[in-house]
């Protein structure tokens, strides 16, 4: 049963701007900063404060591709991967003392770091292409339309 109602469509798009926000914060606060300052100034440490809005518009992503019973593991394994990489880079910082400054930010630890970072920021980023997700939900396909196109050419006459 393939439930593609209102319900789902708005669990996939409020879960999609849930799941952006983390990415796009930190570019669009950027572009105010270099329009009204003349200065370019990005907090790449944004994405990893804004997880929770990532969280829960994963969980709706989640609920809305259990619903239509499609992209469910891409999703699934996006969230957790990007989790996975997030708290990864959290006990780094702590066991190698980046988290309370009593180790320089240079060297092995703060690079990393920073790939523990670049990476979750391309798990959310991969985690949020499934917008081909709405390709499902918002597809008109019929069953006349399933059929390859050289059988529903074939004439049994």
């Amino acid at each position: 049963m393939n439930k593609k109602d209102v319900l789902t469509k708005i669990l996939a798009i409020t879960g999609t701007a849930l799941a952006w926000f983390p990415i796009l914060a930190p570019i669009l606060l950027s572009v105010v900063v270099i329009i009204t300052d003349h200065v370019f100034r990005f907090d790449f440490l944004m994405p990893a404060g804004l997880f929770l809005f990532a969280l829960v518009g994963g969980g709706l992503l989640i609920w809305a591709a259990l619903r239509t019973h499609s992209r469910q593991k891409l999703i699934g394994w996006g969230l957790g991967i990007a989790a996975g990489l997030l708290v990864g880079g959290q006990a780094l910082a702590d066991v190698t003392g980046l988290a309370s400054s009593e180790t320089e930010p240079v060297g092995w630890p703060w690079i990393l770091l920073l790939t523990s970072l670049v990476l979750f920021s391309f798990a959310l980023v991969a985690r949020v292409s499934a917008l081909y997700y709405y390709r499902t939900i918002y597809s008109r396909r019929t069953a006349a339309n399933t059929i390859p196109t050289r059988q529903r050419l074939r004439c049994y006459c």
